[in-house]
């Protein structure tokens, strides 16, 4: 721009010195930045606009909303980080990432919490099988003197040496005790196929004594009967 008079007008490209140059420079590659950044759809909406803070302001009303739409926003992320709390047997990784998602979603809107706010947050939102840790680390370093990067080191090294442990027995005795209840099935299992086989077996020697016919009394053969047994004439010595 120059001055002419007491009005600003454009400059023409033939009057731009280095500075004018740089800045157009600058405002292009700004352009080419935001243009890569977004989507086709995005893209569609602000490649109409020439200047690299109209293309901003667009791009901000599209994906934060108009001043109103974005106050709600605020509310309802704010009553969410409020009323956060751990969940029962959840791990200290996913609970932070619960919690790291509301408050980074809170920063985007521009509004933050000091790491102090944090740290007391998340002491108040653990179940009750951590509260002795809470209570030591208030006792111990105080909410003032540890940052959230440094509590969730601190949590993560409870959870892995003091806590997990205890678990893990209780674990192991559910898991002996189903064990040993699975054994006594597979037993009892076993019991009850030997006793169908003996079942079967004797039923299968008892159709084949019926398939066989009757025995002989004379020369202990089966298929006929004493009065009509072949051997009674020829063998008279083993004929009983």
């Amino acid at each position: 721009m120059k001055k002419v008079g007491d009005k600003l007008i454009p400059k023409t490209e033939d009057e731009f010195d280095a500075e004018d140059i740089k800045k157009v420079e600058n405002y292009a590659k700004a352009i080419n930045m935001l243009y890569c950044a977004v989507n086709p759809d995005d893209y569609r909406k602000i490649s109409c606009y020439s200047t690299a803070k109209e293309t901003w302001d667009k791009l901000e009303v599209t994906y934060e909303g108009t001043d109103q739409v974005r106050e709600a926003k605020i509310d309802f992320l704010t009553q969410e980080y409020e009323m956060f709390r751990m969940k029962e047997h959840e791990k200290i990784d996913d609970m932070f990432d619960r919690f790291s998602k509301i408050v980074n979603d809170l920063h985007a809107l521009k509004k933050t919490y000091t790491d102090r706010d944090l740290v007391r947050k998340i002491l108040w939102s653990l179940t009750s099988e951590w509260r002795s840790k809470a209570d030591a680390i208030y006792e111990s370093i105080g909410t003032s003197n540890v940052t959230i990067d440094g509590l969730r080191g601190n949590l993560k090294t409870y959870e892995s040496t003091i806590l997990n442990p205890s678990l893990n027995d209780q674990r192991k005795g559910i898991t002996l005790k189903a064990v040993k209840e699975s054994t006594m099935d597979d037993s009892s299992d076993d019991d009850e196929v030997k006793l169908v086989m003996k079942k079967f077996c004797k039923l299968l020697r008892k159709k084949e004594k019926v398939e066989d016919g009757p025995v002989c009394y004379g020369c202990g053969e089966a298929g006929h009967i004493k009065n009509k047994c072949p051997k009674s004439g020829r063998n008279a010595r083993h004929f009983k």
